[in-house]
């Protein structure tokens, strides 16, 4: 069957084929570098709609339908539109970490796509200490928000930049003691290990009740860290008006938007690496015949349905919790999750120990 594995194998092998090793290399480096930026622009275009589309159904509603087919082209038209709008630098502001900021969110993002496991052997970097990577890499986009905040020279961009910063912060440690319960479990930083140690069972089912404590507060800490509704406090459109990036138009608005989409997708694909096997299929105990057809399903397709599954479940937040109050926000944060999350990892340790565990 045709997948992704096999794609990338058989262009691995020609370009090898083909070039000296130098410039296979290199032209793989090209390669992976289009294909992020083509993943960026792809999924920038169908997680709008999916929100779009999903908040319809929760509001009992159409959603976009007219450009398109039954408005599957409505996203592009918005892009065209962003892409057409002029990009305005307010006066007083500082215009090189003004322009810098959208940057600097963006690039953080796009080194996050490096340790993720697609497919069944497609990851662009299998590096060891792939969840020490993640955890550091991510904390970039805060210093893109607070850049932005404070080089536009308006009260309510600064207030949101502060606000996020203040929850970004805060909610990583929440999200951090999460996966080190997987880590403790799997014994590895490596994604492609973490992985390989689910083969019989999804850490989610074989983990006890504590992998699944740690699997609901990590997806309650990743919709804070992406100031997703209903910890949306940084871009408050009701109170801040937009919230950090209030200044910002054109392109520059257009990458703010698409990095918080990718971040989604990002947290979620690391979600259902750590807590749902990846790319692994669904598999139940001797039942061969039900487990062959599993195995049937490209792994590709496999954690691609994961990692949407998540991004549903964000999305159903949006839509069913009131945004919280800051100190709401921050109280939630230090006074239930990070205890909560600190008793479950020793729980843990104790599981992984014992051997406990399925």
């Amino acid at each position: 069957m045709l997948s992704i594995e096999s794609i990338t194998g058989s262009i691995q092998d020609f370009l090898f084929a083909n070039l000296p090793g130098f410039f296979a290399v290199l032209v793989q480096f090209a390669l992976v570098g289009i294909f992020v930026i083509s993943l960026f622009a792809v999924l920038g275009l169908v997680l709008v709609f999916m929100e779009r589309k999903v908040s319809a159904y929760m509001q009992i509603r159409v959603g976009p339908n007219r450009v398109g087919f039954k408005g599957t082209a409505q996203t592009l038209a918005d892009t065209l539109k962003l892409v057409l709008k002029e990009g305005l630098t307010p006066i007083g502001a500082d215009k090189f970490l003004f322009n810098l900021a959208p940057f600097v969110v963006m690039i953080g993002a796009m080194l996050l796509m490096a340790p993720i496991p697609f497919a069944r052997n497609v990851q662009i970097w299998d590096v060891n200490i792939g969840v020490l990577y993640i955890s550091a890499i991510s904390s970039i986009a805060v210093i893109g928000i607070l850049m932005a905040g404070w080089a536009s020279n308006n009260k309510y961009s600064l207030l949101g930049a502060m606000r996020s910063g203040a929850q970004i912060v805060s909610y990583e440690l929440s999200a951090g003691l999460s996966i080190i319960a997987i880590v403790i479990l799997s014994g590895s930083l490596q994604l492609s290990e973490i992985i390989a140690s689910q083969e019989n069972g999804w850490w989610i089912f074989k983990g006890h009740v504590p992998a699944l404590i740690a699997f609901v507060i990590f997806i309650i800490a990743v919709t804070a860290e992406t100031n997703r509704a209903p910890f949306d406090m940084a871009e408050a459109e009701s109170e801040l008006t937009a919230g950090f990036h209030t200044e910002y138009s054109g392109m520059r608005f257009a990458l703010f938007f698409l990095a918080e989409y990718v971040n989604i997708f990002i947290a979620c694909a690391i979600g259902a690496t750590l807590f749902l096997g990846g790319w692994l299929p669904f598999h139940i105990g001797s039942w061969t015949a039900f487990n062959h057809i599993m195995d049937y399903i490209p792994s590709s397709i496999w954690f691609m349905g994961k990692t949407f599954f998540l991004i549903f479940i964000i999305m159903w937040f949006r839509w069913t919790f009131p945004r919280l109050r800051i100190d709401q926000l921050l109280n939630l944060e230090w006074k239930y999750l990070l205890p909560i999350s600190l008793i479950n990892v020793l729980i843990m340790t104790i599981i992984a120990i014992l051997g406990w565990h399925f």
